[in-house]
């Protein structure tokens, strides 16, 4: 009797650890597919932000029109805004490998370069009438008031982004990405705590409850 209750014991325990593993292994496969789809994206994306820095060299040195650097600023700004939407998406279901980590850094990477993109734009482009939106936050935070309070910042940007179409361009930054040339252009506003916008270069919001307290500085 004995000898079977050990025996029914260590065979469960075996298919636990079976079932345990092959688990693991499907999120594994799983996980790695999704960082597949991001890296695809990630390519694309390189590939048009060094279109764009081509382009910035060109109407500086050439003194032509501003409308087609502009316009490139834009729509890079909304691709990739739209593809760290899905990365947040493949995020919330959990991560087994820090690989999405890395593929936020890469984006968080990228989205430094538009935003000191947007920066010499706006000084070849004097008559540039598109409003910049720098949103810095902390990514990797166990704070759940800061969590809370990311979410409602997201979603004001989101909605006034869906309101003002064009006429701005948002670019979302994780303050701990640990990127050097987002550190340094940091170090010019006095931030103390996340999150924060930066309006055009110029305004720093640190409290923010509704999209009426950002327009008022888009006239």
């Amino acid at each position: 009797m004995l000898n079977n209750k050990k025996r029914v014991f260590w065979e469960a325990l075996i298919l636990t650890i079976l079932i345990f593993l092959l688990g693991f292994l499907s999120g594994l496969i799983f996980e790695n597919k999704r960082v597949e789809v991001i890296e695809k994206y990630y390519i694309q994306s390189e590939n048009s932000l060094m279109d764009i820095f081509a382009l910035n060299n060109f109407v500086s040195l050439n003194n032509i029109s501003c409308d087609a650097l502009i316009s490139s600023n834009i729509n890079f700004a909304d691709r990739i805004y739209d593809e760290a939407k899905i990365l947040d998406e493949y995020e919330k279901t959990g991560k087994i490998t820090d690989k999405m980590d890395i593929q936020h850094k890469k984006y968080d990477i990228m989205r430094t370069f538009l935003w000191i993109n947007t920066i010499k734009t706006a000084e070849i482009c004097k008559n540039n009438s598109v409003h910049t939106i720098v949103y810095i936050y902390q990514f990797n935070t166990n704070d759940l008031t800061e969590k809370a309070t990311n979410s409602v910042w997201s979603k004001i940007l989101a909605d006034l982004k869906e309101t003002r179409g064009n006429d701005i361009i948002l670019i979302p930054i994780a303050a701990d990405s640990d990127i050097i040339a987002l550190n340094s252009m940091l170090e010019n506003y006095d931030v103390q705590k996340y999150p924060v916008l930066i309006i055009d270069n110029k305004y720093l919001i640190k409290e923010l409850s509704s999209v009426e307290e950002i327009e008022k500085y888009l006239s």
